[in-house]
């Protein structure tokens, strides 16, 4: 069995009517800007809160910021939902939880564009956060992710899935939705 460094990995590269289009390392897609798939998992516990985490500082994008979702690429040959099961795997040690498939979206900006499908996740159980992408993480009220976090630091594409779910009238946030920047 081969293991591919994270920057070595093939990821599904698309159009910019999400269909496929190639195959392309990781740090192609970075550099070029390539449009590509991922998947967003909002996880929350039983009482509603949802768990944000601190990017490592050697993430290849947007490092050391807060997200506000689990998950990653979609690789190449890999369906939404897989990458999904193996992100929350990977990142939060989640497996064998039935996730919510809630809607796609696109997003693009001068270090990312974006294709991504968003799920919601409901865990109360213990976390094994991968320390090469998670430096911490804990459960917060909606309500607290504008109060307390500095919005220019968390990551855009996750917060933008956020407001999203929330504008679809996923969970609300006392006061009105997230503030736009």
């Amino acid at each position: 069995m081969t293991i591919e460094m994270p920057n070595e990995e093939r990821v599904a590269v698309v159009d910019p009517s999400n269909r496929f289009a190639c195959a392309a390392p990781r740090w192609r897609m970075r550099r070029d800007n390539l449009i590509h798939r991922a998947c967003y998992i909002l996880v929350f516990n039983s009482r509603g809160d949802l768990f944000v985490h601190q990017r490592t500082d050697i993430k290849d994008v947007y490092p050391g910021f807060h997200d506000l979702a689990a998950g990653g690429v979609v690789l190449a040959g890999e369906s939404y939902d897989a990458a999904a099961q193996r992100e929350l795997a990977e990142e939060l040690g989640i497996t064998d939880r039935p996730l919510t498939a809630l809607f796609d979206f696109f997003r693009e900006d001068a270090h990312c564009r974006v294709w991504g499908r968003v799920y919601r996740c409901v865990y109360d159980g213990p976390m094994r956060l991968q320390p090469e992408e998670i430096v911490s993480g804990r459960f917060m009220a909606p309500d607290a992710v504008e109060r307390d976090l500095p919005l220019e630091r968390i990551t855009p594409d996750s917060l933008e899935a956020f407001r999203i779910y929330l504008e679809r009238g996923g969970q609300s946030v006392p006061g009105g939705f997230l503030r736009r920047t």
